[in-house]
Formats: structure tokens, sequence, C-alpha cells
């Protein structure tokens, strides 16, 4: 079975779940409008199937190599980009006067999900021009963004971010590349960066760095870096690519997955740049890009499980053993448990992301605080669980395929090996769960409790129709409430980081719980109650066991010595 976008999940949850409404009833997006949102989906979902499913198995085959220090990509991702660039999926939520489409960080969130489900390596290309894009359109100079932005958004050129080194990964505040001023507004940048996605294409006309360095008066640390765009050619006069800059592709790592994305080691001699935003202001600039990369990736991790579900459930339906109504596996019933594993925590996910989405275009066109600290609380928890859900669901989905799915020609095995990594890069799963215990908790817990009094006012009213789904979902979010006021009063962040993770996932499994039910008070006698119900059953009371791990505090962590670990 070819992938096939899921176009009437995301219609449903937009209608009926996470509250698009009210983003279409805003002036900034009054155009998206229920058919123009439905007309682009569909549009983004014929190009996914058509264009770049066809990708997802050449690009593992055939990876990306650098050849006497040019880059050749995957066959037919020319091809692909080229759809994307040309149906205005780089630039959807750009500023329209630099030729972006303004339309809402929801719809997306949507698109970008599902191009990751047709092909993940070539997603990461766009991914991360739109968080250049943004990035330039806070902070960049006026005469910046209007030479670099139209052709960002058109996709004739294409963004990048360093920000890694080899000894400053999680802890950016030790990278040592450096920015010397040359008296004319521009910099030399030196220095070499690691693990940078897209660092070089062959169907772009410039690569456009967004590059970390500290000033000579940088102090040390974070507070001390600036950032820089740095292009892989220097504009001529007339705004075209022009000389080669000091900048070149050392090498490209050898990866477990994502073969197709071209994973670069980059070297900067003295490479000619200019200031994005302040002095010393980079990890401001920087964030603006990272936070919505961090959504854009757990969109990642839950397009590969959908993609990786939909291969298992062909499989399923076609795969013939055993004395069953069907002939087929998908009569056994610990085959259904997995695929309704996956299905309904694909949902929950979504679901998820797209609130998160909804939240942040809120805040954008409102200025509302508690939109914003919605958002912020959000984040954490879309990235980690949607890229969690993304490696449980393709693991399960090799398992659906019993031996054939260890067999690299069946193609199960690589939504495994392409997701693995969502749950490191753009800030690891545990550093997402320790922010959203210490950081997000900054308001003595006050943006997720108005959150759980919401759960907790769909579930009362939803009693009345669905008392047995209503009612865990209540029950659940009260312990929720109770472990987050636990977390709050801890004044040793040791307590608070040893649970975070079990945590955050504890928090997304109560979302879901929520989500579920909402979809199916919209959806009472269809599919989606039996989903929610399944979920709800099965799956919720896993917040119980987290819970209580997640109060469990840290002395337990620190009782073994560093010696006794390889005692």
């Amino acid at each position: 079975m070819p992938y096939r976008t899921p176009i009437s999940d995301y219609q449903f949850l937009l209608d009926h779940v996470v509250g698009f409404d009210q983003v279409a009833a805003t002036d900034k997006f009054a155009d998206a409008s229920g058919d123009v949102v439905n007309a682009i989906l569909t549009e983004a979902g014929k190009m996914c199937e058509e264009v770049m499913a066809p990708l997802q198995r050449p690009g593992d085959l055939e990876p990306a190599r650098l050849e006497n220090g040019v880059l050749r990509t995957s066959p037919g991702y020319a091809d692909g980009w080229k759809a994307i660039a040309e149906g205005g999926w780089i630039g959807i939520s750009g500023n329209p006067e630099y030729g972006g489409m303004g339309l809402p960080m929801t719809i997306t969130t949507a698109v970008n999900e599902m191009m990751s489900a047709a092909c993940l390596s070539l997603q990461l290309a766009p991914l991360m021009s739109q968080g250049q894009i943004e990035a330039l359109d806070h902070h960049a100079s006026d005469e910046l963004k209007a030479l670099y932005l139209p052709k960002m958004m058109t996709g004739e050129w294409s963004g990048t971010m360093n920000l890694t080194e080899a000894q400053a990964g999680s802890d950016v505040g030790a990278l040592s590349a450096k920015a010397e001023p040359n008296g004319d507004g521009t910099y030399s940048i030196t220095g070499q960066k690691i693990f940078i996605s897209w660092g070089d294409t062959d169907f772009t006309e410039n690569v456009c760095h967004l590059v970390l360095a500290r000033l000579p008066d940088g102090v040390p640390g974070t507070k001390g870096i600036s950032l820089f765009l740095v292009p892989k050619f220097l504009p001529d006069e007339n705004g075209d690519p022009g000389a080669a800059n000091d900048l070149k592709v050392v090498s490209l790592e050898h990866k477990m997955g994502l073969h197709g994305s071209p994973t670069c080691v980059m070297q900067y001699d003295k490479a000619k740049g200019w200031l994005v935003g302040a002095e010393h202001g980079g990890m401001a600039a920087m964030f603006t890009m990272m936070n919505n990369a961090r959504l854009g990736v757990g969109g990642q991790g839950v397009g590969v499980a959908e993609g990786a579900y939909q291969h298992a459930l062909a499989y399923a339906l076609e795969r013939k053993q055993g004395k069953t109504p069907s002939g087929t596996i998908i009569d056994h019933a610990d085959v259904r448990r997995m695929l309704l594993d996956m299905r309904a925590d694909v949902y929950a996910a979504r679901a998820i992301l797209l609130a998160n989405a909804v939240a942040i275009d809120m805040a954008e066109a409102t200025g509302d605080a508690d939109w914003a600290a919605r958002a912020a609380l959000l984040t954490p928890i879309s990235k980690a669980f949607g890229t969690q859900t993304g490696m449980r669901v393709a693991e399960t989905g090799v398992q659906v395929h019993g031996g054939m799915g260890y067999i690299e020609e069946t193609g199960a095995a690589q939504f495994y090996r392409d997701a693995r990594v969502t749950a490191i890069y753009e800030g690891t799963n545990g550093i997402q769960a320790m922010d959203l215990v210490a950081r997000k908790m900054m308001d003595g817990g006050e943006a997720a409790s108005n959150l759980l009094d919401e759960i907790e006012d769909q579930a009362e009213r939803a009693r009345a129709t669905l008392p047995d789904l209503a009612g865990p979902v209540w029950e659940a979010t009260e312990t929720l409430r109770e472990a987050t006021e636990w977390l709050v009063a801890q004044d040793d962040l040791n307590n608070r980081f040893a649970g975070a993770v079990a945590y955050l996932q504890a928090f997304a499994r109560v979302l879901g719980g929520h989500y579920h039910l909402t979809a199916a008070l919209a959806d009472p006698d269809g599919p989606r109650a039996k989903l929610a119900q399944y979920y709800i059953n099965a799956l919720l009371p896993e917040h119980t066991g987290l819970l209580a791990r997640a109060q469990n505090g840290a002395d337990d962590l620190f009782a073994l010595s560093t010696d006794e670990f390889a005692a």
C-alpha cells in the first residue's frame, strides 16, 4: 500500500479537536478559512504522495555523497526540492512582504508532518530553511531580509543552522568558533561545526548558514555568543551568487538513518558573514529558529510514525498466517494490539502537535501572554512525545512484520533508523523534559494548571454522554495536577530532573486522553470514539506508573557512587 496522506484526520482535528476556529477568527489569519485550508492540505498531500514518497527508499539506498569536495544528493531529490519550492511549501508561513504565504503555523505543521511521513530525509531541507526564514525575519537587518528572504522563500537558496561543535553539543556556550570584525560591517568567521543537516546541496544556487560564533569581546558562555549569516557564495551587486566564500564541507557523517540527508562537518576559514541581531545576542536569535524547529521535529516523529503505521497495516492486511476469518495476521489479537497502539498514539501525538501550533498562532495573532505561555509549555511535550511516538511506532512496525521486519528489503527498518535521531537533535528529549519541569514551571505551574483546568472542565461536560471515557480522563488529570504541585514545591532541581522524562510522558498521556475524548464527543458513533475508548482504557493508565516515578526524587539515582556503576 503506497503512502496516503491522512487528510481526513487533519481536517477533523482542526475542525473539532484543537480549536483552529479560534485562529481563523483572528484578523491576522482571517484568510485561513475551511475551504482554503482543505485545498492547501489536499494539494500538499498530493505532492507528498506523488513526488516525495517515491524518494523514500532511493534516498536510503543511494545516500548523499561527497565527490572531490562536491556534494551529490540522492537520485530524484533535486526534482523533489523543485516540487516543494514551486508549491510554495517552504514559505508557507513566511512574511508575505518577502514572498511568503503568511499562513498559520498550524497549517505549516500539518504540511511538514505529511512531508516527513513521505520522505523524512528530504523534508529536513525545507524545515531548515523555514527556521532560518523566521530567524532572519525577526532579527536580521532590513537589508539582509530584502536580499535573502525572497530567495529562500522560493527555494532558490536554502538555509542551515550551525550550533554544534565537537566539544560543544548540548553545552552550546562551550563553542570556540570566532568572529572578527572586518571594519566594513562584515565579520570573518573561523571555526568548525559538526552535525549540520543539509550543510550543502547540488540543487540550490546558494546555501546560507546561520553560524554561532564569539566576538573578541564576547564573555564566556552563552551570553557571549553572536549569530552570523554566512553564505556559500557571496552575493554580488545584483544580489546573485558571486565569489565562493571561505567555507567548505570537510566530510559527511555515516549515519544510522536519514541517509538521503547530508549531515556535514563544516569548516569556516575567515569566511565573510553578517551579524544577525545584536552583538552577543546570538542565542536569543537562534532560539527563535530552534523553538519552531522543535515543533517541526516533533512533527517529524509523528510523520515517521504515520508512515510506519501505514506500512505495517498494509503488511498485516496481506500476510497470510493461521486460520483466521480473513486469513491474514490482522485477525490475531496481538497484531491488533500493536496496530491499535500505533494508531492511537499517532492520533494523540498529532493532536498535541496541532494544539501547540494553534497556541503559537493565537499568541502571534493576539499578543496574549496566556497563549504564549501555553505554546511554551506544549513545545517540549510536542517535541519529546512526538519523537518518542515516532520511535515506538516504527519499532512496533518492525515487530508487526515479524522476521521480515528485520530484512531491509521490506523497508520497515528504515522508519526506525530514520526516526531514532529525532529524539536527539534540536535538544535531546531529556533536555526537553528538564525544560518542562524547570523553565516552564518558573510561573509556579500556572500555565500547566490552566491547561489542566480546561481538560477537567471538558471531562465534566463529557460525563453526561460518555461517562466511561470522561471519568478516567478527569481522574488522570487530577493525579497529574497533584504531581505538578509536588514538582513545583521541589527546591532541589535534581528532584525535578530525576523524574522529568517520566513526568513529560505522563503529561502527554493525559493530553492524549483529553484529545481522544474530544474527538469521541464529536464522533460518538464513529471510529474515533472506538479509538478513544482503546486509548483511554489501554494506554492512558500508563500515567499512574509514570507519575509515581516522576515523584521518586533523586536520592536513588545518586545512591550509587561513580565507581559502583562499574562494580
